[in-house]
C-alpha cells in the first residue's frame, strides 16, 4: 500500500491564527485514489525543524505533501529548507511560473517587484507544476529511493487548485491499490456505549481484514467507517455486506443510513414525493431544527415552517398551549412538548410536527437539570414525547437537542410508513 504523510508548515497554524483545512481535503483525495494517509503533522517556521521533520516523514512514507511557507516574505523559508534537504546545487527560474507572476500582478494593477520575481525561482533539483491561482509554484522533489515530496502553497484555493495535477503525477509514478470504504450512520448511542455493544461484532471484522473507525459528531451521531485496503472492489463490497448483516441485527433502526448523510437529509428522503408535510415548534433550540431541515435541497416541497416560541406568551397565544398545562407541569415537560407539537401542526396544517422545550444551560433545577429537553412529535397516529438529558456546554446541548428531535421524528415517520 502506498503511504503518505501530510505536513503543514507555518507558525500561524500552530498558534491557532489560521485553521488548517487543506489537510482534510488532501487526505480525502489521497484516500479516494488509493493512497493511505498515515500521519498529519504541523511544522513551525524553523529551517532546521522543517528539514528534520520532512526527512523523517520521507523515511517512513512513499509520499509527503507539504503546504505553506512559500510566500514572498522573509518568514517563508520552506523553499530554502527543501533546497538543502534535497541537495540542490543552485537555482533556476521557471519561465512558465514567471509568466503567471506577471499576469497575476498586472491583472491586480500591481507593480512587479524583485521579491515577486523570486517566486518563480526554484531549486535546480525539482520539477514544477505551474500554479495558475497564485505566484508560488508547486515543487516536486524525488529521492533516490523513489520517495517523493510535493510542496504546495498554503493558501487553500491555490493548494486545492493544484491537487488534480498532483494526483495525476502520483498515479503516474506509483502503483496504487484500491481502498474500499463503507459508511454507516448511527444515532442514539454514546460512542463508548456503542463500542461496548458491538464489540463482539467488531472483533469478527479482523478475520475479514476490515478496519473500523468511529467518527462521532453532535449533529449526526456516530459515523462508522468500514475500510478494506487493496483487492477488487466487488469482492470487498461483498465482504462488507456480509459483515453488515450482523450489525443490522444488533442496531436495528438506530442505523439511519448506510451512506454518508445527515438526519435531515434522511427525513427529506422519507417525505419528498409523499405529499406529506412537516412543521416545527421550537423553544430551547431557537430555530436550529428549522435551519437543519432547510439546508436540504428541495425541502420547500415538504417543510411548511416553524414557530420559535421562546417566550411562554408565544407558546400560549400562537401555539395555543393552555396556561393551566404550563402551570401544572412546568414549561419543560412532556405535556408542554406535546401541546406545542399539536399546536404548530394545527396552525400550519402539516402532516407531522416536531417540538422542543428544555434547558440548554446554564441553570436548571432538581426536576429538570441543565441539559434537559422534552421533544414532541405529532402526526396522524397521535403524539409522542421523549425526554433526553445531555451534559455539554450550551451550544452543543442545543445541537444535540435538535439532532435528537430529528431522530425521534425520523422514527415516527418510519413507523407511520409500516
Amino acid at each position: 500500500m502506498v503511504k503518505a504523510s501530510i505536513c503543514t508548515i507555518g507558525d500561524e497554524i500552530l498558534i491557532g491564527q489560521i485553521v488548517d483545512t487543506n489537510s482534510s481535503h488532501i487526505s480525502l483525495a489521497l484516500e479516494n485514489c488509493g493512497v493511505q494517509v498515515t500521519r498529519m503533522i504541523s511544522i513551525p517556521d524553523d529551517h532546521a525543524d522543517i528539514i528534520t521533520s520532512l526527512a523523517r516523514e520521507l523515511d517512513s512514507n512513499d509520499i509527503v505533501i507539504s503546504t505553506g511557507g512559500l510566500g514572498p516574505t522573509k518568514d517563508d523559508i520552506t523553499k530554502n529548507a527543501l533546497a538543502e534537504l534535497f541537495g540542490a546545487k543552485g537555482w533556476k527560474t521557471h519561465e512558465g511560473q514567471l509568466r503567471i507572476v506577471h499576469e497575476i500582478l498586472h491583472s491586480r494593477g500591481l507593480d512587479v517587484l524583485d521579491i515577486n520575481l523570486k517566486q518563480a525561482e526554484v531549486p535546480d533539483c525539482c520539477e514544477v507544476i505551474e500554479n495558475h491561482h497564485g505566484t508560488a509554484p508547486i515543487m516536486i522533489f524525488t529521492r533516490p529511493d523513489g520517495h517523493k515530496l510535493y510542496s504546495l502553497p498554503g493558501v487553500p484555493h491555490e493548494a486545492l487548485g493544484a491537487l488534480d495535477e498532483v494526483l495525476a503525477d502520483i498515479k503516474k509514478h506509483f502503483k496504487l491499490d484500491s481502498i474500499y470504504h463503507k459508511t454507516i450512520m448511527v444515532y442514539g448511542f454514546a460512542e463508548s456505549a456503542l463500542s461496548q455493544l458491538i464489540e463482539p461484532w467488531e472483533d469478527s471484522l479482523k478475520s475479514l481484514g476490515i478496519h473500523l473507525a468511529y467518527l462521532p459528531n453532535t449533529s449526526t451521531g456516530i459515523r462508522l467507517r468500514l475500510s478494506l485496503f487493496g483487492g477488487e472492489e466487488s469482492a470487498n463490497a461483498l465482504k462488507v455486506e456480509k459483515a453488515l448483516s450482523g450489525l443490522r441485527e444488533i442496531l436495528g433502526d438506530n442505523i439511519y443510513s448506510e451512506q454518508d448523510e445527515t438526519l435531515e437529509s434522511v427525513i427529506g428522503r422519507l417525505l419528498r414525493g409523499s405529499g406529506k408535510t412537516l412543521s416545527a415548534a421550537e423553544s430551547c433550540t431557537g430555530g436550529m431544527i428549522s435551519h437543519m431541515i432547510t439546508t436540504v435541497p428541495g425541502s420547500s416541497e415538504y417543510y411548511l415552517g416553524s414557530v420559535t416560541s421562546y417566550a411562554i406568551a408565544v407558546k400560549e397565544k400562537v401555539l395555543g398551549v393552555p396556561s393551566e398545562t404550563i402551570e401544572a407541569n412546568g414549561v419543560v415537560s412532556s405535556e408542554v412538548a406535546a401541546a406545542m407539537a399539536e399546536g404548530v401542526r394545527k396552525l400550519t396544517g402539516s402532516t407531522y410536527a416536531v417540538s422542543t422545550t428544555g434547558l440548554a444551560g446554564p441553570g436548571g433545577d432538581e426536576r429538570n437539570p441543565e441539559g434537559t429537553v422534552w421533544i414532541g412529535v405529532s402526526g396522524p397516529h397521535g403524539t409522542i414525547t421523549k425526554r433526553f438529558q445531555y451534559h455539554n456546554d450550551r451550544k452543543r446541548n442545543i445541537e444535540r437537542f435538535a439532532a435528537s428531535a430529528l431522530d425521534l421524528l425520523r422514527r415516527y415517520i418510519l413507523n407511520d410508513k409500516q
